[in-house]
C-alpha cells in the first residue's frame, strides 16, 4: 500500500509538471479567455500571398491556437493550397461544431487561408511553391478524401482537426511537416494503423495507443512522449525542446516554413 501511494504521488506530481506550460500560457495572456467567438477576430495575417500577383502554385500548412481556455493546450491546423493561376486558396480541415449539427466534420472551402482563428493569429508550418506544389496538390485531395473519422469528433485525444492534417501530411512523402507538440491529436491513428504509423512528419516512426500515450521518434519531432495527449521531446535537429502548452522552443528556427520551390 506505501509503495502504491508513492507511485500515485510521483504520477500526480509529473501531470501537475506537464500542466506547468498550458498554466503559463494563459498566465501570460497568450490565450483570450474573455471574447465571444461570435466578436473573435477573423481578419487576415497577411501570411498569404496575394492570388491576383502570385500565379505559383501553394501548398500550405496552418495552425493558430484553439478558440478559449483550450488555446492552453492545443491548436488547430489547416491546409491551403492554391492550383497554378487559380485566383483563390482552397482550406481543408476538420471543425468539431459540424459533427454537433450532424454534418460531416471535413470542411472544404475558399477565401483567403491566413485568417485568425477565432481570435488566434495563424502560424504558417510549412510552405511549398511552384513545380512542386502543382504535383502535390493533387495528392492533397486525395489524401483527405481517405481520412477515416468524418462522421467523428473529439476535442481529446482525438480525432480532430490535427488528426486530420496528420493524417493528409503522412500520406504524401513530399509533406515533411512537423507539426507541434500543441497539435494534440496528431498522434490519434487511423483504424487501420493501430498503433504504429510513420511519425506526422515523415520523417520517423511513431507508436501511439488511441493518442493517449504514446513516443515519436523522427528526424523532425526528434524525440517526443505523449502521456494523456500532452507531448514534450527534445529535437536535437533543431537544438529545441518541445513543451506542452508551450510548444516548440529552440536556438535554431525551423526552416519548414520557407517557401520551397522545386
Amino acid at each position: 500500500m506505501k509503495y502504491l501511494f508513492k507511485s500515485l504521488k510521483r504520477v500526480t506530481a509529473f501531470v501537475l509538471l506537464l500542466l506547468i506550460g498550458p498554466g503559463l500560457v494563459i498566465l501570460t495572456g497568450q490565450v483570450d479567455l474573455n471574447t465571444p467567438w461570435s466578436k473573435a477576430n477573423r481578419d487576415r495575417a497577411g501570411i498569404a500571398p496575394d492570388p491576383d500577383t502570385t500565379p505559383e502554385a501553394i501548398v500550405q500548412v496552418y495552425g493558430a491556437r484553439t478558440y478559449n481556455w483550450r488555446g492552453a493546450f492545443a491548436v488547430h491546423t489547416w491546409i491551403a493550397f492554391k492550383e497554378e493561376n487559380a485566383r483563390e486558396y482552397t482550406r481543408l480541415e476538420v471543425i468539431g461544431w459540424r459533427h454537433y449539427r450532424g454534418m460531416s466534420v471535413t470542411s472544404v472551402s475558399t477565401g483567403w487561408p491566413d485568417r485568425n482563428w477565432f481570435g488566434s493569429k495563424p502560424e504558417i508550418y510549412h510552405d511549398i511553391r511552384g513545380k512542386q506544389a502543382t504535383e502535390i496538390i493533387p495528392q492533397v485531395i486525395e489524401a483527405a478524401k481517405t481520412y477515416r473519422f468524418p462522421d467523428k469528433y473529439e476535442a481529446w485525444p482525438g480525432p480532430n482537426s490535427n488528426t486530420f492534417t496528420a493524417h493528409v501530411i503522412r500520406q504524401i512523402p513530399a509533406l515533411n511537416v512537423d507539426l507541434p507538440p500543441t497539435a494534440v491529436g496528431k498522434d490519434y491513428l487511423d483504424e487501420n494503423d493501430i498503433f504504429f504509423a510513420a511519425a506526422p512528419s515523415n520523417t520517423g516512426l511513431q507508436f501511439s495507443f488511441y493518442g493517449m500515450a504514446g513516443i515519436t521518434l523522427a528526424t523532425s519531432e526528434g524525440i517526443e512522449i505523449n502521456i494523456l495527449g500532452l507531448n514534450f521531446g527534445v529535437d536535437p535537429d533543431n537544438i529545441a525542446l518541445r513543451l506542452p502548452g508551450i510548444g516548440k522552443i529552440g536556438l535554431i528556427e525551423t526552416s519548414s516554413a520557407a517557401p520551397s520551390q522545386k
